[in-house]
């Protein structure tokens, strides 16, 4: 079993037989940092939530699912230590962009807006305040570097790069998987604000949704009981981890020895909630 990829918390496999086993480990970065102290069942976590939303969106768009059963999976993955994060799905020609859905003004496109600049060719008509909702939420891609950050880029120049037709049908795609797990997750609670998604092209030239989807960990998701327009809102993700690098000086220190054991509680707990609140 050949490992082909070990990143920042997952590790992938390759069966050789036009199939990949990938698993979803606890480990947790920040500021692209891989830090040293696992989240107890945050990979259980994000396998859920993806298979959870790969499952409910694939009337929309095809997805690389094969199974989440370990005993469809090579014997070396029929242990207890892979139960629940490891799935068994389709190798694809990956797309090289990340495909961001944005339905509320934040971040960099809200820091674009003050300044009355366009962001990545979207121009803002209507007067928006931090952390309002879109009128429609936008397509932003970025190119996926190997080494360093990923590069932003306008929905044309990906078009342009891709051929009109399948960057259209990602467009499409990202949007309508995007708007329908929306409307399930406010019904439960959570302000999906942005994601971002990754696509890949069957052996038949299909379009096919792949590596995670909706997580905490790809995407910003708000509670809708504290949201509140013109703040920042707090988000189910790394948020204490963050927090807690920023107060001690250690964000981007690749020597940190150790994350308390309160904040691993907290971050733990949090994604828990999350899990809990999406897929019922």
């Amino acid at each position: 079993m050949k490992k082909i990829i070990s990143g920042k918390v997952r590790e992938v496999y390759d069966v050789e037989d036009g199939t990949m086993v990938i698993v979803t480990t606890d480990r947790i970065s920040a500021f692209d940092v891989i830090l040293p102290t696992l989240i107890p069942d945050k990979g259980k976590v994000l396998n859920a939530l993806s298979n959870f939303w790969f499952n409910y969106t694939k009337e929309i768009v095809k997805n690389h699912m094969v199974s989440s059963e370990l005993k469809d999976m090579p014997s070396e993955f029929n242990k207890a230590e892979f139960e629940g994060r490891t799935i068994l799905v389709k190798k694809l020609n990956m797309i090289p962009y990340e495909v961001i859905v944005r339905g509320y003004m934040f971040g960099s496109m809200y820091e674009a807006y003050k300044k009355g600049e366009p962001f990545l060719g979207h121009k803002f008509e209507k007067e928006y305040q931090q952390a309002e909702k879109l009128s429609e939420p936008i397509v932003t891609p970025s190119t996926k570097a190997k080494e360093g950050h990923d590069i932003n880029v306008t929905l044309q120049q990906m078009k342009d790069d891709l051929g009109c037709d399948l960057g259209a049908k990602i467009e499409q795609a990202a949007l309508a998987v995007y708007k329908k797990c929306y409307d399930h997750a406010a019904k439960n609670g959570i302000i999906i604000a942005d994601t971002k998604f990754e696509f890949g092209l069957d052996e038949n030239g299909n379009l096919v949704l792949a590596d995670e989807v909706l997580t905490p960990d790809s995407s910003r998701f708000w509670n809708a009981a504290t949201y509140k327009v013109g703040t920042s809102p707090a988000s189910y993700d790394k948020q204490f981890v963050r927090d807690w690098l920023k107060d001690h000086n250690l964000a981007g220190d690749s020597s940190i020895k150790e994350i308390p054991a309160d904040i691993v509680a907290k971050t733990a707990s949090l994604y828990k909630e999350c899990e809990e609140r999406i897929c019922r």
